[in-house]
């Protein structure tokens, strides 16, 4: 079956403005021989209905095929990273996952996922990061696609007072990859952050869609995403942060940094802010380039070789996402995978 075949659902275009310079078409028309639905290698997993009603119509991608919803309840603080592994090797397959993370209060959790896709593996997965008051959750996902898998990753994120999320999203794959982030931050005194490397080669293609509402006070969103782009691969980012009239003392920050090491690599970078309150911190900026000349002249002239000038700086520039990682353990498994 093709997803664009789905009665009754409404797909995303690249004509909408949403949408803006993202191509779906080659994904939705793919014929899927083996469709998958839920299927974790974890214990302890409840099951649930999700009624929930989501700004993003691609939610419903993966609930037009089943909207049962696998819930992931973290009721003492981890000691070790969860690890959720997603390798899928199968010929031309369509998984659809969906699961709610639920982190009590006071626990302090780290979580991660690993997206391993061969054989034109595709998926569609929906997640729902649930945090109690007071509650703190590392979350990490790495996306290794093959260069004929393609990946639509769509996150909602609901936190209660005094709670703690920092995301960390790694896409170093080949293939199509979308990562869409819906957070409407109702209770006060949030903190709030997304963090993610785009580090792109071949004709990889990945797009950020990143939307981040603030409705309460004292909360803080940062968002901070770097492209690096080799060959002819392409990438999208937009961010939007709004600050509504009851989110007073609010902080919202943007950034999206883009290295271009090919005449041929694409960056789209739409950085977006509203505001409708004057009591707030707000910033919101993005720069395309290549690598310093300046700092690359400066390493040769202390005897280091060009190649070796290059990839230092590459390497310093790429790894300030995974340096930002606060749970030693989480950040040695992405340093571990990222070799």
């Amino acid at each position: 079956m093709q997803i664009n075949s789905i009665k009754n659902l409404k797909l995303p275009s690249k004509k909408d403005e949403e949408f803006l310079k993202i191509d779906f078409e080659t994904f939705f028309s793919k014929n899927f021989e083996n469709i998958k639905i839920n299927e974790f290698e974890l214990e302890n997993l409840s099951s649930t209905e999700d009624k929930n009603s989501y700004n993003s119509i691609l939610f419903d991608i993966a609930k037009s095929f089943s909207s049962d919803q696998k819930v992931l309840k973290i009721t003492k603080s981890t000691q070790k990273p969860i690890i959720i592994d997603h390798t899928n090797k199968e010929l031309d397959s369509l998984n659809i996952s969906s699961l709610k993370i639920e982190v009590e209060s006071g626990v302090k959790a780290s979580v991660i996922e690993i997206f391993s896709l061969k054989n034109s593996a595709n998926f569609v997965a929906n997640r729902e990061l649930v945090l109690k008051e007071n509650s703190s959750l590392e979350y990490a996902k790495i996306d290794n696609l093959n260069k004929d898998s393609s990946m639509i990753f769509s996150t909602n994120a609901k936190c209660e007072d005094d709670s703690n999320l920092d995301i960390y999203n790694f896409n170093i794959g080949l293939g199509f990859c979308l990562n869409n982030y819906e957070n409407s931050l109702d209770a006060q005194n949030i903190n709030y952050s997304l963090n993610g490397l785009n580090k792109l080669k071949n004709s990889s293609n990945s797009s950020t869609l990143v939307k981040t509402i603030h409705n309460n006070k004292n909360s803080k969103s940062s968002i901070n995403y770097k492209n690096s782009l080799k060959d002819n691969s392409r990438a999208v980012v937009k961010i939007t942060s709004i600050v509504n009239e009851k989110a007073p003392y609010s902080k919202a920050f943007q950034n999206c940094n883009s290295i271009l090491l090919s005449d041929d690599a694409v960056v789209f970078a739409q950085p977006h802010l509203e505001i409708y309150i004057d009591e707030l911190e707000a910033s919101h900026g993005t720069t395309t380039g290549t690598l310093n000349k300046d700092q690359l002249y400066y390493l040769q002239s202390r005897g280091i070789s060009k190649d070796e000038a290059y990839d230092m700086l590459l390497v310093a520039f790429e790894s300030s996402i995974k340096d930002s990682i606060k749970d030693e353990e989480l950040k040695n498994l992405v340093e571990e995978y990222l070799k």
